[in-house]
């Protein structure tokens, strides 16, 4: 189905000025920005955002030579114009209120109360624009007794819990906690930081005043426990790390196999039943110890032994060519190399690629796919200070000299 090209993008006039950096921020902004928005990015001069230093790797140039540009940078920073100011100057102080005075939305990580010396804190900001939403990201929140404490990933994923049921279980080789392998609170932060803006900029359509948005990563942590901290609050009983092994379905783990290892995530009875037939025993769906999810948790110390006995006689090629033919769910342990390689991965258009003044930046598409109003990718990650006059210029609808603060 074709679409008038003309209907802007959802958040097409939205202006949102950026003082976040490393990844929750920038991932909420740079989601903005996808969706439409006009999405600046405030930098330090001569630095900038943390992670333009968190290399290598770095962006290579037409000539194969490695730039400035990091990766980590590049994955979290599309969509975005770069300014660089410095906010601790009278000069830098001012143009940042002019222009939170023109924005609707105002993103930030300092922590708390860090950007009341330079009047950039909501309370200040509020005073010269009723309509402006302001999201703070923190560790702990604007309260409680944490709250002046920095936060990182890391550190969030071992206090809110995460970590306690990630990784080898106790008694077996490489028992211990583990971190997950992406900075995975901070991709959930920048997403609810998102849901929270956008439900905000919903609410003023009906009310014509922005509001303050708390945003923690201790919070996120904790409510993305999910099922295990139902679990716990429900049932009283505090979960265990049980490596890739599920709490409350079986089988629903990897599995060694011929030649690697593959994931098997068995739902209900009627895909266990099916596994068995293609795996020739059929007599385990019938085993009164098996043939139903409950049962197979309670004696999961039995089923999974012999299912290790029978998963390794295949390769994993083999095992996922018959399971889906069976419509059991299964699949292999890919490597990156492998996920960009994979078909469906392909067809979807997840790899794109985007001209950058130093070369072509290899980005990973957004996931959210609207039919009438899709992502449109306009500008690669920036350069520092790439669009300083511009900014300035556009916003504050005025001729700007070359900034003495740009880099």
């Amino acid at each position: 189905m074709t679409h008038p090209p003309s209907r802007p993008q959802p958040l097409a006039g939205i202006r949102v000025l950026d003082l976040s950096r490393v990844l929750a921020g920038p991932w909420a902004s740079q989601i903005l920005g996808d969706l439409g928005a006009d999405v600046v990015k405030v930098e330090r001069p001569g630095s900038g955002d943390d992670t333009r230093a968190w290399g290598p790797p770095y962006l290579q140039d037409a000539d194969g030579q490695p730039t400035r540009e990091s990766a980590y940078f590049l994955c979290a920073n599309r969509n975005k114009r770069s300014i660089a100011i410095d906010m601790a100057s009278p000069q830098g102080r001012q143009q940042l209120q002019q222009l939170a005075a023109k924005a609707d939305i105002v993103l930030e990580n300092f922590k708390t109360g860090g950007l009341a010396q330079y009047g950039l804190d909501y309370a200040s900001l509020n005073a010269l624009n009723p309509r402006l939403i302001y999201c703070s990201i923190t560790g702990f929140g604007q309260n409680g007794p944490y709250a002046a404490r920095p936060g990182y990933d890391f550190l969030i994923q071992a206090m809110g819990g995460l970590m306690s049921i990630t990784g080898v279980p106790d008694g077996e080789a490489g028992a211990g906690p583990q971190k997950v392998g992406v900075a995975l609170t901070d991709i959930l932060t920048g997403l609810y930081a998102t849901i929270g803006i956008l439900a905000a900029v919903q609410e003023r359509n009906r009310s014509g005043l922005g509001q303050h948005i708390d945003t923690a990563l201790l919070d996120v942590q904790v409510a993305a426990l999910a099922n295990q901290a139902s679990s716990y609050l429900v049932g009283g009983v505090v979960p265990r790390r049980m490596g890739n092994a599920h709490p409350s379905i079986v089988p629903y783990q990897s599995f060694p196999t011929a030649d690697s290892d593959m994931i098997l995530a068995v739902g209900n009875d009627g895909q266990f039943a099916r596994f068995c037939q293609v795996a020739g025993r059929p007599e385990w769906a019938q085993d009164e110890r098996f043939a139903t999810n409950p049962q197979r948790v309670k004696h999961r110390a039995e089923l999974i032994p012999l299912l290790r006995q029978t998963t390794v006689l295949r390769t994993t090629a083999e095992w996922v060519g018959a399971l889906e033919q069976a419509d059991v769910p299964c699949g292999p342990v890919n490597r990156l190399d492998q996920v960009f390689a994979d078909p469906q991965v392909q067809a979807r258009g997840i790899h794109v690629d985007l001209p950058h003044p130093l070369g072509t930046v290899a980005t990973v598409a957004s996931p959210v796919r609207l039919s009438a109003t899709p992502v449109q990718y306009r500008m690669a990650p920036p350069l520092l200070g790439q669009h300083t006059d511009d900014v300035l210029r556009d916003w504050l609808q005025a001729e700007t000299a070359p900034a003495a603060t740009a880099a």
